[in-house]
């Protein structure tokens, strides 16, 4: 095994780790700085590099850079004395093991060292991914019959209704069935019926006529009519309005609707997929879903299984995941233990492939390392599994009621669960990890998943999720007084009113 190299001006920081790891038996070689260090690289390597980032000369982070251009897989560890942020993001940004700030306790910097030499040891090279990226994942015997299901209905034109629980892959089925149908070539369009506004939903499924309403300045093509040729999908029918599910049943009935505020009749040559993760029929005894439109759409219906009916998926989906976060990212891919694995394989995941999702990407910004151990997961999960009382769907669920996930990546259209919290996964992963602006990478991983499926108006979406958790958190800390909100937030106090009744806001009073 090749020695481990301490880089650092400090003599006595050099002497402290030398005599530590000699009692671990490990072999140790020491620079008084970065320029002996890159040259000495010219002829040998080390197991694993040490080094301190502010140092007379070439810094450690001009030693890093270097190490990971011409050394991608050697670890490296900063420790500095200067605590930070700005070097702790360079740092990692630089493809850092871990970043230790002085003084540091001497077990646990071994204990890094350790976790270093080990990952610099093993022989296991992280999976690449397939050149064309799968559909969908499942080896298991649920998904087999999903599979088979979508091979069957390949040259058919039929209505399907998808169920599933949320962020149980209902869009991906859908667009397969479209991908494997005569109708492939033509466009295929989605709506989350549950994420548009009741008054707003006519218009964007019909479109409407110039002047039709206050603002509608232009004449609108509507969803039917973008679709035309095509497949429309329809996430979360079940959260439909009643009024609307009459004239959806209409286009279905006789293939004709009218744009809002039009009088020509319109002809719709359009394949119907549906989706909801609610129980229809129950919704029709509750009378809040029309019994002769249920029948309409449930002419073949596929169940998704759960995460907790496919345990056995789990690893060739956390490998799945961890490739594509690091794509995305521009970074080495990540792996985890077989213990990890384990440990996740035990979990009852409520957000299902989707939270698993998010928590890929999660790890790819916050974990250190490239080998993810239980330890490294966010507390929510581990604590879960303990008998923590935090519930591991808050910071991993998938969706709110706009459809989307600000956690990180997930299926454009992908459905409602609780809402996800951006806060809970930044604070999860500083507390343990101390990696900050973590949120703006999963921001951008969450826009770049929205974008590549097609979602439209991801500006408008994330835009008020991004305004309504500011307000919220601001009424929180205001205790509800949204003119003190609104000094806070360097607001206007008509704007937070008005922002308060467009965003549905509760808990707000006047001061």
């Amino acid at each position: 095994m090749k020695p481990i190299w301490i880089v650092d001006d400090d003599e006595s920081i050099r002497w402290v780790l030398e005599k530590a790891l000699a009692r671990e038996n490990l072999a140790t070689k020491s620079f008084a700085n970065a320029r002996d260090a890159i040259a000495a690289l010219e002829f040998e390597t080390p197991q694993v590099l040490v080094s301190d980032i502010r140092m007379p000369g070439d810094s450690g982070l001009d030693l890093l850079q270097l190490v990971k251009s011409r050394f991608p897989g050697l670890p490296v560890i900063i420790i500095t004395a200067f605590s930070d942020l700005d070097s702790a993001v360079a740092a990692f940004q630089g493809g850092a093991f871990e970043y230790l700030a002085k003084p540091f306790d001497i077990d646990k910097a071994v204990e890094l060292i350790r976790r270093a030499l080990d990952e610099s040891l093993r022989e296991t090279s992280v999976e690449s991914g397939p050149s064309e990226t799968p559909e969908i994942l499942g080896q298991a015997p649920a998904m087999q019959e999903v599979f088979r299901a979508i091979g069957r209905l390949s040259q058919s034109n039929v209505t399907v209704l998808i169920t599933g629980e949320s962020g149980t892959g209902k869009e991906l089925v859908a667009r397969a069935l479209h991908k494997h149908s005569p109708r492939a070539s033509q466009p295929f369009i989605a709506l989350n019926t549950a994420a548009i506004p009741k008054d707003l939903l006519e218009s964007e499924l019909f479109g409407h006529e110039r002047g039709a309403f206050t603002g509608a300045q232009t004449t609108r093509r509507g969803r039917f009519e973008q679709a035309e040729n095509g497949t429309l999908f329809l996430d979360e029918i079940g959260d439909m309005p009643f009024d609307l599910q009459t004239r959806l049943l209409r286009v279905l009935s006789d293939g004709h609707f009218y744009r809002v505020g039009g009088h020509q009749p319109m002809k719709a040559n359009v394949r119907v997929i549906t989706a909801t993760h609610q129980n229809l029929e129950q919704r029709v005894r509750d009378g809040l879903f029309r019994e002769d439109l249920f029948h309409r759409l449930n002419v073949i219906r596929l169940r998704l299984p759960s995460l907790r009916e496919r345990r056995e998926d789990i690893p060739i989906l956390v490998r799945h995941f961890l490739v594509q976060s690091a794509k995305q990212l521009g970074v080495e891919a990540k792996r985890m233990s077989e213990s990890t694995v384990q440990f996740l394989s035990g979990l009852d995941l409520p957000g299902n492939v989707r939270q698993l999702e998010n928590l890929c990407n999660w790890i790819t910004v916050m974990a250190p390392g490239q080998t993810v151990e239980v330890k490294d997961l966010p507390l929510e999960l581990t604590q879960e599994q303990h008998g923590g009382s935090a519930p591991a769907a808050e910071t991993f669920a998938p969706a709110n009621h706009h459809g989307t996930v600000i956690t990180g990546a997930a299926s454009a259209a992908g459905g409602g669960a609780a809402p996800a919290s951006l806060n809970g996964a930044v604070d999860a992963g500083a507390a343990g990890h101390g990696a900050p602006e973590g949120w703006l990478a999963l921001l951008e991983l969450q826009a770049a998943s929205m974008l590549s499926g097609g979602q439209q108006e991801v500006m408008a979406v994330l835009g008020r999720q991004f305004e309504s958790a500011l307000i919220r958190t601001a009424l929180k800390h205001t205790h509800g007084r949204k003119n003190d909100a609104a000094v806070r937030l360097g607001i206007g106090r008509n704007t937070i009113t008005r922002k308060i009744a467009e965003l549905g806001i509760d808990g707000a009073k006047d001061d």
